[in-house]
């Protein structure tokens, strides 16, 4: 099966997502870091605990100490590490947004290696969501999916995924955006780690569902 099909028939069915909810640049690189680990449900807890103090802004978020910052995101998990992350992630946002326009992307992505706590998923989603360069963003729920679809190298290493996709599809930053929340919207309520095959769009085509029937 085309990957051009698998999002076809997952837009056809669940129509786009528009995906990633924020209000601004900077409230997608925040929400981000937060997701790391844990459900977008705990993400917007935080943020709300961010916006009802009034500091989800780079000045104020730069300026907190870890420990304040800590309690503010404590819904997302892991939140005195997050703290640390999210600092990490402000403070290059802040050193480093106004240059980034005539940047290459990958230069980009290698300058957000290179901050601690932004892992290739993490530096992806910023590209893509707040900066709007075209490239695949890769998860677990990505992984999964074409695990069970008996797909491309779902064993391999991120990057390999990552170029999985973005070889066999058109280089579309909106293409990219809605592909990738249309697999997660199917892994996080249809093809979790114990799958709802019945409501998925690929019931009768899924390798792993024939299997099961046998």
């Amino acid at each position: 099966m085309r990957l051009t099909t698998i999002y076809r028939k997952l837009l056809d069915a669940h129509g786009p997502m528009h995906w990633w909810p924020a209000r601004t640049r900077f409230e997608i690189i925040v929400g981000a870091v937060l997701t790391q680990n844990t459900s977008w449900k705990n993400v917007q807890k935080a943020i709300s605990n961010l916006r009802r103090e009034k500091v989800l802004t780079i000045n104020k978020l730069s300026g907190l100490g870890e420990s304040t910052l800590a309690a503010l995101i404590k819904p997302a998990g892991y939140y005195n590490l997050k703290a640390r992350r999210l600092l990490n992630a402000v403070h290059w946002w802040r050193d480093n947004h106004r240059n980034l326009k005539d940047m290459d992307t990958m230069e980009i992505r290698g300058k957000l290696l290179a901050v601690n706590g932004i892992g290739p998923e993490t530096a992806d989603s910023i590209l893509l969501y707040a900066l709007g360069r075209p490239v695949f963003v890769i998860d677990a729920y990505t992984r999964r999916i074409l695990f069970r679809l008996d797909m491309g190298p779902w064993d391999g290493s991120y990057d390999e995924l990552r170029a999985f996709f973005e070889k066999r599809l058109p280089s579309d930053v909106g293409l990219y955006n809605d592909f990738h929340a249309q697999l997660v919207n199917l892994g996080n309520n249809v093809c979790r780690v114990k799958p709802l095959c019945s409501l998925c769009p690929f019931n009768n085509v899924c390798p792993s569902r024939k299997r099961e029937r046998n």
